[in-house]
């Protein structure tokens, strides 16, 4: 076992000076009042998850700018092989990966590590996309082998830099402690450096990366909540690159400053409206169709703007391997959902609360959603809190309705399995977003993961569909396309297409026109 102390290099300070003065800083501007958990096995929105981005690799990573498992390629890996039945992988590691800061090389230790890390609910927030391991050794100093109870057509794509998929240090994490949530280590193009609450995480070039040292010799990773005070800062020159606010209207705003470059990114972040089966009224049916026949979905696309927005359909996003549109639909019905309230013994209506992100994004989004349910006699009452805080209080159960934005790898079963599976019940030893309590489509979703038959296998993602509409677990509404946009002096390097971690890819390659 390797132990040192967390210190960053000479070499890795030394990048670092004089990078503003030379034209290699990059300040990026955040929706986000403050960074949550850093930890990649923890972080779960999508402010961690873009900063998290640029300093972590994986045994894979789906190719720069795109978001596509068929654009797979090696990271840490430089080869692999799978057994014929698909239960055995043997990854070969490169063995010239180096740990930010003093932590030395990385090995096929560091990768069972990491793994077994990602696969423990005490530890990671993913841990269920990985119930498919039963054991992952080091073969080598730099030959992993992982072995699974069955065969998942999907499995590759769990190890891309992604959530569980991130590769840890292990001396970093055992060092560092609780620390690590707030001190990052890993290995990627960009290390952390500063945290200033409320203010921003600074991240320096890591000089020893093992597809070279970047151009960037900085980056300022800006929480500026306010949409009015980020575009401002953009505006002025004081921010090269912003994450912009999802609606048509920002987009026809922002190009109209000279010198910019508006990216609409894939995967679209779908965002859902959870209902709390367990919480009355919500544990009758009727009062859950009710409240899906009282969104106007078309009406909120148009909100937000249809050159941004996609509608959604299904509890799985459209453009994922598996989805189906072929699911039990609520048409918008103001007198249907009057009837079902009234049917359910409610003829006065119902009165519903929300923990509610304070972000202007999501936070329009669900008042709009307020304005709607009105209509039909359904008083949404919203409890305002910071953005870490509601990811907090929303996995505590606190909520009777919750919104929730996301975006997974894109085939059907990981957002199957995290929010509507029963392992994955807020609250469970395995929680991660069944917000729902959702458990009608199991059997579907365990038959999907191991089924090698293509057909079968989106047969029973298709009838985990129809399962979970028919129940109303959740109402999806639409996905927000990624939209981010930067000074067009900036040159990422890549054409950007779209990104699973939802911010552009910083890499080595990145660097301003001179």
């Amino acid at each position: 076992m390797r132990t040192r102390l967390f210190a960053l290099s000479a070499l890795a300070l030394a990048a670092a000076t004089g990078a503003h003065a030379a034209g290699t800083t990059l300040n990026v501007g955040m929706a986000s009042a403050d960074a949550g958990a850093i930890d990649p096995h923890v972080a779960t929105s999508t402010p961690d998850k873009g900063l998290l981005h640029w300093m972590f690799n994986g045994l894979v990573r789906i190719q720069p700018g795109r978001a596509s498992p068929e654009f797979i390629e090696p990271d840490i890996a430089k080869s692999w092989t799978t057994s014929d039945d698909g239960l055995t992988w043997v990854f070969t590691l490169r063995d010239d990966v180096q740990c930010h800061g003093d932590y030395g090389q990385l090995d096929a230790q560091d990768v069972v590590f990491s793994l077994n890390r990602a696969s423990n609910p005490d530890t990671s927030s993913f841990a269920n996309d990985y119930n498919v391991i039963e054991s992952i050794e080091a073969t080598g100093d730099y030959e992993v082998t992982i072995k699974l109870t069955d065969a998942e057509a999907s499995f590759l794509g769990k190890l891309v830099p992604y959530h569980g998929g991130n590769i840890v240090c292990q001396d970093a994490v055992e060092a560092l402690g609780d620390d690590f949530q707030s001190q990052p280590v890993g290995t990627g193009p960009f290390m952390f450096a500063e945290y200033q609450p409320q203010q921003y995480v600074k991240l320096i070039a890591n000089p020893e990366y093992f597809r070279g040292e970047p151009k960037i010799k900085e980056i300022f990773y800006r929480y500026i909540p306010s949409d009015a005070s980020r575009d401002l800062a953009f505006q002025a020159g004081e921010i090269d690159m912003i994450y912009g606010r999802q609606d048509q209207t920002w987009v026809e705003r922002i190009q109209k400053v000279d010198g910019t470059k508006i990216i609409k990114m894939q995967p679209g972040e779908m965002t859902t409206i959870h209902l709390n089966m367990t919480m009355p009224p919500l544990d009758d049916v009727r009062v859950r169709r009710a409240i899906a026949h009282a969104v106007n979905r078309d009406a909120m696309v148009q909100f937000r703007g249809e050159d941004v927005t996609i509608s959604s359909p299904s509890p799985v996003p459209e453009g994922y391997q598996g989805f189906t549109a072929d699911v039990p639909s609520y048409e918008f019905s103001i007198e249907k959902a009057k009837a079902l309230l009234a049917e359910a013994g409610h003829p006065d209506g119902v009165t519903l609360t929300s923990v509610q992100t304070s972000l202007p994004g999501m936070l329009t989004t669900m008042e709009v959603l307020q304005s709607l349910l009105r209509d039909a006699g359904i008083n949404l009452e919203l409890e305002l809190v910071e953005h870490a805080t509601f990811h907090q209080m929303i996995r505590d159960d606190a909520s009777q309705v919750t919104q929730y934005s996301a975006a997974r790898f894109p085939v059907a079963d990981t957002y199957l399995t995290q929010f509507y599976h029963s392992n994955s019940i807020v609250g469970t030893p395995g929680a991660v977003t069944n917000f729902s309590h959702c458990a009608v489509a199991d059997a579907e979703i365990e038959a999907a993961r191991g089924e090698t038959d293509p057909a079968k296998q989106d047969e029973y993602w298709a009838t985990a569909q129809q399962k979970i509409m028919e129940e109303v677990c959740a109402i999806p509404i639409y996905q927000n396309l990624q939209l981010w946009a930067w000074n067009d002096n900036l040159d990422l390097g890549v054409e950007v297409m779209g990104s699973l971690n939802l911010s552009p890819p910083v890499t080595e390659l990145a660097g301003f026109a001179e």
